[in-house]
């Protein structure tokens, strides 16, 4: 598959019709300015070695030129090349709780974003380590499987929003078993999961979940999201209110999270506005045994630009050597 490196400057391609489109308006102009002078013939004839041919000749061939520099610039690249490369780390699945609640004000701007902000700067630290993300509110679903592909990461992680999961709700024990179920290793020693939620589970029971899989040698570790006072929930311009016509108002439920921590063999964390709480949790998994992970990867992208060049240069050399006068006699005419 070729691909371009810096495909920006493929927008100046706009030139390449533009060129012939402007000579062939001079050429206009210019044919009306000795139309002027006296008869089209008589100056023809007073030019005899002037070709118009040999002009146009020129402007395609220096257009051909400038197509092949500009992508040539652009670096084609061709991905030929697999490698199986080894890593070394931990695989972690983050669960994040996309509910209405997750709108709440108490974080700049808002829980959700706060969230995802704090995920995305923990991925651009990692490195070898494996991650994979669930969204989830009234039901669960694998938003991104364990990978290392950490642009990919952050690819999935921007598109998350309260719309992600259509059924609302917060079924934090779904969500720690779909993840459990996420993992592409057996080893004990390096699965962990943490989840980012407000702790208001209202579906199922998420300290039973979280025991079942630590029986499986996964960490649970949660971060809980929000204050305990309370906030309101902002939607469509508008505070979020029940059937009878009150406000709702979102409290952090650290009991619950501190229960599902402590059966998941994990640890809980309270995020702040400073430090969200995901650094002193992957500071503690990298205490966890590495595992070794096999992929196949495009290794490298095969360089192209050096053809495109070549090709520029040789219109280019064509082109001055065409002239504008026309050929002599033949040899032996």
């Amino acid at each position: 598959m070729l691909v371009f490196a810096d495909y920006k400057y493929l927008y100046l391609l706009i030139l390449i019709p533009l060129i012939p489109i402007i000579y062939g308006v001079l050429r206009s102009l210019r044919s009306r300015r000795l139309r002027k002078l006296g008869d089209p013939a008589l100056v023809s004839a007073l030019m005899p070695s002037w070709s118009g041919a040999k002009g146009w000749w020129r402007i395609i061939l220096f257009d051909l030129a400038l197509f092949c520099f500009i992508l040539g610039i652009a670096r084609p690249q061709i991905g030929a090349k697999l490698a199986q490369r080894e890593t070394k780390g931990a695989e972690i699945i983050i669960c994040l709780d996309v509910s209405n609640s997750m709108l709440a004000q108490d974080y700049s701007p808002d829980r959700l974003s706060r969230a995802k902000l704090a995920i995305s700067r923990l991925v651009d630290k990692m490195q070898g380590d494996r991650i994979g993300l669930i969204v989830f509110a009234g039901t669960s679903f694998v938003q991104l499987p364990v990978t290392t592909d950490y642009v990919s990461a952050k690819m999935f992680l921007n598109s998350i929003d309260t719309q992600s999961v259509p059924v609302q709700g917060t079924a934090m024990g779904d969500a720690i078993l779909t993840a459990a179920r996420g993992f592409s290793t057996q080893s004990d020693k390096s699965r962990a999961i943490i989840v980012i939620t407000d702790g208001e589970n209202h579906e199922d029971d998420p300290v039973d979940a979280a025991r079942t899989v630590a029986e499986m040698g996964i960490k649970v570790y949660t971060i809980g999201v929000g204050s305990l006072q309370g906030q309101p929930i902002p939607k469509d311009g508008e505070l979020m209110k029940d059937k009878d016509g009150n406000i709702v108002v979102t409290r952090l439920d650290e009991h619950t999270l501190r229960q599902v921590a402590d059966a998941g063999n994990g640890a809980y964390v309270h995020a702040g506005n400073e430090e969200f709480g995901l650094n002193p949790i992957i500071a503690e998994l990298k205490k966890l045994e590495q595992e070794k992970f096999n992929s196949v990867v495009f290794e490298e992208y095969d360089e192209q630009y050096m053809y495109f060049f070549a090709a520029a240069l040789f219109f280019l050399v064509l082109e001055m050597l065409i002239g504008e006068r026309k050929a002599k006699r033949r040899l032996f005419e």
